[in-house]
């Protein structure tokens, strides 16, 4: 109970640290089409047990709810099950919230309901993670020798680094119609990554899409049961209306 205070507390004053870290960044739209993709949505689970659960946990989510996108027990345990023994394990880790403390600073947080709990103004919060995740860049001046441009002196480092390669930055005085001056930032790939700029945004995208499945993996079943409510209810309404008819058609 305790810890499931802590998380609420989290995902009520996440988005207030999202909107303030991100108040003039634009934020690109995730290809929201991959949401409703089974097949994306297993490929972002493989990639979030490959760079993402090292260190972040996602303690309200159980293996076997993968089910719910295609994947049978055996593709769980040879393709995803490395940090527990059994599929109806949740998703945890082994570090401590005192050795993440110890280590980094502070302790990563939980990503069971990030998606939902990064929305902010300016877009929802699979916006905020797409481009969260696509926009690191070396910075010297850090701790880590990494920087964002969406969360400012970001204390995680760019563990997608070897995937996307490496990008810097270059801080550009703007000038809008107003008069206003403003900083943007506009980054470079210096050194290229293991895959091409298109490939790493669509894994990003899966990424994204199983961040998002996991914060509320019950939401395409009801999306289903409410059309079948809409539909049952578009069919009574249609037969009440004849039998509307059929009872005052001899009333004059």
């Amino acid at each position: 109970m305790k810890q499931l205070k802590k998380l609420f507390l989290g995902a009520l004053c996440a988005p207030l640290l999202a909107m303030a870290s991100s108040e003039s960044v634009h934020l690109d739209r995730a290809p929201t089409e991959k949401f409703r993709d089974a097949i994306a949505i297993q490929r972002g689970a493989q990639v979030f047990v490959n760079y993402c659960l090292n260190c972040h946990s996602a303690s309200y989510m159980r293996y076997n709810r993968l089910h719910d996108v295609g994947l049978s027990d055996n593709q769980i345990k040879d393709n995803l099950l490395f940090a527990a023994d059994k599929v109806g394990e949740t998703m945890k880790i082994a570090m401590t919230r005192d050795d993440g403390k110890q280590w980094f600073g502070a302790a990563p947080p939980d990503l069971s309901v990030i998606a939902r709990s990064r929305a902010s103004g300016d877009g929802t919060g699979a916006d905020w993670l797409y481009t969260y995740l696509r926009t690191f860049y070396r910075d010297e001046h850090r701790p880590t020798g990494w920087n964002n441009t969406v969360f400012a002196n970001v204390g995680m480092p760019h563990v997608l680094y070897e995937l996307q390669g490496e990008q810097t930055a270059r801080h550009v005085k703007v000038v809008d119609a107003h008069g206003h001056e403003t900083e943007k930032v506009e980054l470079e790939l210096t050194t290229p990554g293991k895959l091409s700029k298109v490939e790493y945004d669509s894994m990003v995208g899966d990424l994204v899409a199983y961040l998002v499945y996991m914060g509320e993996p019950g939401a395409e079943k009801r999306r289903q049961t409410g059309l079948l409510v809409l539909l049952g209810l578009s069919v009574l309404l249609a037969l009440t209306y004849l039998l509307k008819r059929e009872f005052w058609k001899d009333v004059h």
